[in-house]
C-alpha cells in the first residue's frame, strides 16, 4: 500500500501554480502576436524603403512595451516556483528543456530592457543594441521549440487548446494588419460641418477636413529634446510671435473680429489672418468661438510651431494666403515623450 502511494505520480504544476501559468502563457502569446505585427511592418519598410510606421503601429509598440513590463514578474514568479518544485524530478530530458527555456525567457525580456530609451537610463552603444535586436527578433522562435520539447518531455499535450490558442492568435495578428492604416488619434476628434471649405476664406486646409488637437501641434518641447540649436532659433523668431503673443497683431486681429461679429454676426471672415498666424486655434477649432481667450489659453501663445510646418503635406498654389494642406502630425505622445506646450521658457 506505501509503495502503491509513493508511486503516485504528482504534476509539477499543481493547481495552485496553474493560474500562473495560464497568465503566462496568455501573456507571451500576446506579446508573440504583437511582436509579429510589429517584425512585419519592420520588415515592410525595409523592403519597400520608405516607413511604413503608422500612428496605429506605434500605439501597438507602447502596447508591446506594457505587456513586456506586465509579464516580468508572474513569470519571474512561476518559473522560479516553478523551478523550485521540479529541480530534482526523474525526469532529467523534461527538466533540461525547462531549464532552457527559462534561460531563453529570460533573455528575451533582457534584451527588450536593454532595447528601451529613458532619459536617465539608456544603453547607447550600437553594437550592444545591435545584439539585443536580433536577440529579441529570434529568440522567440528558439523559446517555441523549447517549450514544444518540454512538454513533449513530460506529459501528453492538449493539442485541441493549442489550435485554439493559436487561432486566437492569428485573429489578433489579422486585427492589427486590418487596422494599421488607422489613425487612432482620429477617434472621437470632431471635424467641422463644411469639411474643407470650412477654413475659407483662408485657403490653407487640413488633409482630413477634419480638426487636429491643439496640443498635437504644440509639441515643440518634444522637438528640443534633440534639436536644441533649432528650437532655440525658433523661439525668438517671428515664426514663434506671430499669433496673440504678438501685440500688434493681437490688436488688429482683435477689432477684425469684432468688426466681423458686428457685421456678419460671426468671426468667420479672420479665417483669412488665422490660416498663416494663427495656425493652432486655427486647425484646432477653437479660434472660431467668439469668446476665446486670446490671451491666456496656451493655443493662442503658441505661433507657427514646429510641428506646424512639419505638418505641411503640400503647398497648392504659390497665391499665397496659407494655400497648403496640413494633416495631423505622426507623433504618438507615449509617457516618455510627453511634454509642456510650446508656450514654456528656455533658458537663454
Amino acid at each position: 500500500m506505501n509503495e502503491r502511494l509513493k508511486s503516485v505520480y504528482r504534476p509539477a504544476v499543481g493547481p495552485k501554480l496553474q493560474p500562473w501559468l495560464w497568465v503566462v502563457q496568455v501573456g507571451f502569446a500576446a506579446l508573440a502576436a504583437n511582436g509579429v505585427y510589429l517584425a512585419s511592418v519592420s520588415a515592410m519598410t525595409w523592403w519597400l524603403g520608405t516607413t511604413q510606421q503608422t500612428p496605429f503601429y506605434m500605439l501597438m509598440v507602447f502596447l508591446h512595451l506594457l505587456l513586456g513590463f506586465l509579464i516580468i514578474a508572474p513569470f519571474l514568479g512561476f518559473g522560479l516556483v516553478h523551478l523550485a518544485t521540479s529541480w530534482k524530478r526523474p525526469n532529467v530530458q523534461a527538466v533540461r528543456y525547462g531549464l532552457l527555456l527559462f534561460a531563453t525567457a529570460l533573455a528575451i525580456l533582457i534584451s527588450g530592457l536593454v532595447l528601451l530609451r529613458f532619459d536617465a537610463i539608456a544603453i547607447r552603444d550600437p553594437a550592444l543594441r545591435s545584439i539585443a535586436y536580433w536577440l529579441h527578433l529570434f529568440a522567440p522562435l528558439v523559446a517555441i521549440g523549447l517549450y514544444v520539447k518540454h512538454r513533449l518531455a513530460g506529459p501528453r499535450i492538449r493539442w485541441e487548446w493549442a489550435r485554439r490558442g493559436g487561432v486566437i492568435v492569428a485573429g489578433f495578428i489579422v486585427a492589427m494588419t486590418l487596422l494599421h492604416s488607422h489613425d487612432p488619434r482620429t477617434y472621437g476628434v470632431k471635424g467641422p460641418r463644411q469639411g474643407k471649405r470650412y477654413f475659407f476664406p483662408s485657403e490653407a486646409v487640413t488633409a482630413d477636413g477634419r480638426f487636429i488637437p491643439a496640443e498635437t501641434l504644440m509639441m515643440d518641447q518634444y522637438c528640443l529634446k534633440c534639436h536644441e540649436d533649432a528650437y532655440k532659433g525658433w523661439f525668438h523668431s517671428a515664426h514663434h510671435f506671430s499669433s496673440f503673443n504678438n501685440k500688434a497683431y493681437l490688436a488688429s486681429v482683435r477689432e477684425t473680429r469684432e468688426v466681423a461679429i458686428k457685421r456678419d454676426g460671426n468671426t468667420q471672415a479672420a479665417r483669412w489672418c488665422a490660416g498663416c498666424h494663427d495656425p493652432v486655434p486655427f486647425f484646432s477649432g477653437e479660434f472660431d468661438n467668439p469668446k476665446y481667450d486670446d490671451v491666456n489659453t496656451a493655443s493662442s501663445q503658441a505661433g507657427i510651431t514646429c510641428v506646424v510646418c512639419h505638418s505641411i503635406t503640400n503647398v497648392n498654389s504659390t497665391r499665397g494666403n496659407a494655400d497648403y494642406t496640413i494633416e495631423a502630425p505622426s507623433i504618438i505622445r507615449l509617457p516618455a515623450a510627453k511634454t509642456s506646450s510650446s508656450s514654456g521658457s528656455i533658458r537663454r
